[in-house]
């Protein structure tokens, strides 16, 4: 696989709302009919932080019956009747406190079946800067870390593993790695939102430890 572009591919070092949603106005996301897993969605949302855009990431409570301490997206299972779009700004709100309306989504992801069985909907969120302080709840967020762009949109980690045919896709992230399902998630937004390009994520294998 070669090494992506640099950030805006022209040089520049920060993409604008604009541009990024015309890159997902052009892509087309793909829904896999997959039965029997349950809905989520999850909010990749675009804060500026000291001139920089960033992604918001969590870190789960160490005490969660499900992915205790991992790294993720905010974001979680689809109530009924709920849109893609509504279970993502809702989720960001609880986890976050960030409260955005309907007109900060820029666009949708490829879906993705996680190996603990979800199908998880990504939604593309403009932030932009925060005024208040972000809030994690508790319960489910023991940190909440914005993340600049420049430092996921880098060249993945593939690696091998004798339990899957595919590859293990892991980014840096805090002096250690984000691995699937969000490291595959930010891995197409930073290829898609950034740089317009279609690629597909679904084949990218989660680590073992998070089969469960």
């Amino acid at each position: 696989m070669p090494p992506p572009p640099g950030p805006g591919q022209s040089g520049a070092t920060a993409w604008s709302r604009a541009e990024i949603a015309a890159n997902l106005a052009g892509f087309a996301r793909l829904q896999p009919a997959t039965a029997g897993l349950r809905p989520a969605s999850v909010a990749v949302c675009v804060v500026e932080e000291q001139g920089r855009q960033c992604l918001l990431i969590t870190r789960r409570a160490p005490r969660l019956r499900s992915h205790a301490g991992q790294w993720a997206l905010p974001g979680g299972s689809r109530d009924p009747g709920e849109s893609v779009e509504d279970a993502a700004r809702r989720e960001l709100a609880e986890e976050t406190g960030v409260e955005l309306g309907p007109d900060a989504v820029l666009g949708l992801l490829d879906d993705y079946a996680t190996r603990s069985g979800y199908l998880i909907s990504p939604v593309v969120v403009w932030a932009g800067r925060v005024t208040s302080e972000l809030r994690r709840q508790a319960s489910e967020v023991a940190q909440i870390h914005a993340i600049p762009l420049a430092d996921f949109d880098v060249e993945p980690e593939l690696l091998r593993i004798p339990e899957s045919e595919f590859p293990v896709i892991r980014l840096p992230l805090l002096g250690g790695h984000l691995h699937a399902p969000t490291a595959a998630i930010v891995y197409q937004f930073c290829r898609v939102g950034l740089h317009g390009e279609a690629v597909r994520v679904a084949h990218l294998e989660q680590p073992v430890f998070a089969w469960k």
